[in-house]
Protein backbone atom coordinates (compact mmCIF):
# COMPACT_ATOMS: atom_id res chain seq x y z
CA UNK A 1 0.00 0.00 0.00
CA UNK A 2 1.41 3.15 -0.93
CA UNK A 3 0.76 6.77 1.51
CA UNK A 4 2.59 9.71 -0.05
CA UNK A 5 5.27 11.44 2.72
CA UNK A 6 3.21 14.22 3.69
CA UNK A 7 5.14 15.62 6.48
CA UNK A 8 8.12 17.42 6.98
CA UNK A 9 9.13 16.09 10.06
CA UNK A 10 10.88 12.65 10.70
CA UNK A 11 9.34 11.32 13.21
CA UNK A 12 5.28 11.95 11.62
CA UNK A 13 5.07 8.76 11.62
CA UNK A 14 3.57 8.21 8.19
CA UNK A 15 4.69 4.38 7.48
CA UNK A 16 3.56 1.40 10.13
CA UNK A 17 5.78 0.59 12.91
CA UNK A 18 8.21 -1.98 13.01
CA UNK A 19 6.19 -4.32 15.03
CA UNK A 20 3.11 -3.65 12.60
CA UNK A 21 5.33 -3.97 9.30
CA UNK A 22 6.73 -7.23 10.78
CA UNK A 23 3.36 -9.00 11.67
CA UNK A 24 2.12 -7.47 8.29
CA UNK A 25 5.55 -9.15 6.58
CA UNK A 26 4.51 -12.79 8.38
CA UNK A 27 1.14 -12.78 7.39
CA UNK A 28 2.08 -12.02 3.96
CA UNK A 29 4.54 -15.14 4.05
CA UNK A 30 1.67 -16.93 5.11
CA UNK A 31 -1.11 -15.82 2.22
CA UNK A 32 1.89 -16.39 -0.56
CA UNK A 33 2.71 -20.02 1.61
CA UNK A 34 -1.22 -20.99 1.44
CA UNK A 35 -1.75 -19.48 -2.60
CA UNK A 36 1.55 -22.07 -3.73
CA UNK A 37 3.35 -18.93 -4.42
CA UNK A 38 6.36 -20.28 -2.72
CA UNK A 39 8.42 -18.07 -4.95
CA UNK A 40 6.61 -14.49 -3.14
CA UNK A 41 7.22 -16.55 0.31
CA UNK A 42 10.81 -17.19 -0.17
CA UNK A 43 11.10 -13.33 -1.67
CA UNK A 44 11.23 -12.07 1.93
CA UNK A 45 14.35 -13.65 2.47
CA UNK A 46 17.42 -11.93 2.25
CA UNK A 47 20.15 -13.39 -0.17
CA UNK A 48 21.90 -15.55 2.83
CA UNK A 49 18.67 -16.04 4.90
CA UNK A 50 18.65 -19.69 6.83
CA UNK A 51 15.59 -21.83 6.56
CA UNK A 52 15.65 -24.08 9.25
CA UNK A 53 12.22 -26.77 8.89
CA UNK A 54 12.34 -29.21 11.39
CA UNK A 55 13.89 -32.63 10.46
CA UNK A 56 15.59 -30.99 7.59
CA UNK A 57 18.67 -29.95 6.78
CA UNK A 58 19.15 -25.90 6.71
CA UNK A 59 18.58 -24.26 3.12
CA UNK A 60 19.99 -20.51 2.65
CA UNK A 61 18.68 -17.73 0.25
CA UNK A 62 15.41 -17.55 -1.53
CA UNK A 63 16.15 -19.85 -4.01
CA UNK A 64 16.53 -22.69 -1.55
CA UNK A 65 13.96 -21.79 0.57
CA UNK A 66 11.74 -21.77 -2.53
CA UNK A 67 12.14 -25.23 -3.35
CA UNK A 68 12.14 -25.98 0.84
CA UNK A 69 8.56 -24.48 0.68
CA UNK A 70 7.47 -26.61 -2.35
CA UNK A 71 8.57 -29.54 -1.10
CA UNK A 72 6.62 -28.71 2.25
CA UNK A 73 3.81 -27.95 0.34
CA UNK A 74 3.67 -31.47 -1.96
CA UNK A 75 4.26 -33.20 1.20
CA UNK A 76 1.64 -32.02 2.15
CA UNK A 77 1.72 -29.10 4.59
CA UNK A 78 -1.18 -26.78 4.27
CA UNK A 79 -3.47 -24.06 6.07
CA UNK A 80 -0.27 -22.67 7.69
CA UNK A 81 -1.38 -20.24 10.27
CA UNK A 82 1.39 -17.68 12.24
CA UNK A 83 0.36 -15.88 15.33
CA UNK A 84 3.22 -13.22 16.65
CA UNK A 85 3.41 -13.00 20.18
CA UNK A 86 6.37 -11.20 20.75
CA UNK A 87 8.73 -8.33 18.37
CA UNK A 88 11.86 -7.13 19.63
CA UNK A 89 13.81 -4.40 17.49
CA UNK A 90 17.03 -2.68 17.93
CA UNK A 91 18.44 -0.64 14.63
CA UNK A 92 18.42 -2.74 11.72
CA UNK A 93 17.87 -6.25 13.68
CA UNK A 94 14.29 -7.78 14.98
CA UNK A 95 13.49 -10.82 16.44
CA UNK A 96 9.66 -12.34 15.94
CA UNK A 97 9.00 -14.97 18.21
CA UNK A 98 5.32 -16.31 17.90
CA UNK A 99 2.92 -19.48 17.63
CA UNK A 100 2.02 -21.15 14.25
CA UNK A 101 -0.73 -24.20 13.55
CA UNK A 102 -0.24 -26.50 10.43
CA UNK A 103 -2.35 -28.93 9.10
CA UNK A 104 -0.40 -31.96 7.44
CA UNK A 105 -2.08 -34.16 4.73
CA UNK A 106 -1.09 -37.55 4.52
CA UNK A 107 -0.72 -39.94 1.76
CA UNK A 108 -4.39 -41.61 3.25
CA UNK A 109 -6.16 -38.17 3.28
CA UNK A 110 -5.98 -37.97 6.59
CA UNK A 111 -5.01 -34.55 7.86
CA UNK A 112 -2.84 -34.64 11.14
CA UNK A 113 -3.06 -31.05 12.87
CA UNK A 114 0.50 -29.68 14.37
CA UNK A 115 1.17 -26.98 16.42
CA UNK A 116 4.36 -25.23 17.91
CA UNK A 117 6.58 -21.95 17.98
CA UNK A 118 8.86 -20.08 15.73
CA UNK A 119 11.45 -17.48 16.02
CA UNK A 120 12.20 -15.22 12.94
CA UNK A 121 14.86 -13.36 13.13
CA UNK A 122 14.71 -9.73 10.63
CA UNK A 123 17.04 -7.50 9.09
CA UNK A 124 16.69 -4.17 7.47
CA UNK A 125 18.79 -4.20 3.88
CA UNK A 126 16.60 -1.24 2.35
CA UNK A 127 13.19 -3.71 2.85
CA UNK A 128 13.31 -5.73 6.00
CA UNK A 129 13.96 -9.27 5.03
CA UNK A 130 14.15 -12.80 6.69
CA UNK A 131 17.83 -13.43 8.24
CA UNK A 132 16.70 -16.52 9.78
CA UNK A 133 13.35 -18.67 10.40
CA UNK A 134 13.14 -21.70 12.80
CA UNK A 135 10.25 -23.67 14.09
CA UNK A 136 9.57 -26.74 16.04
CA UNK A 137 6.47 -28.79 16.88
CA UNK A 138 5.07 -28.98 20.67
CA UNK A 139 3.91 -32.53 19.62
CA UNK A 140 5.57 -35.13 20.70
CA UNK A 141 7.96 -37.38 18.55
CA UNK A 142 5.68 -39.60 16.36
CA UNK A 143 6.60 -43.27 16.14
Amino acid sequence: MYRPYSSSLADSRPFLDVQSLLRNLAQDFVTSYNTGNYDQAAALFAADGAFMAPHHEPVYGPKAVERMLRQLGEAGYEELRLETVRVECSGDMAMEIGRYAVAIRQPSGAIVADRGKYVKVWRRLGAWLMAADCWSSNLPPSD
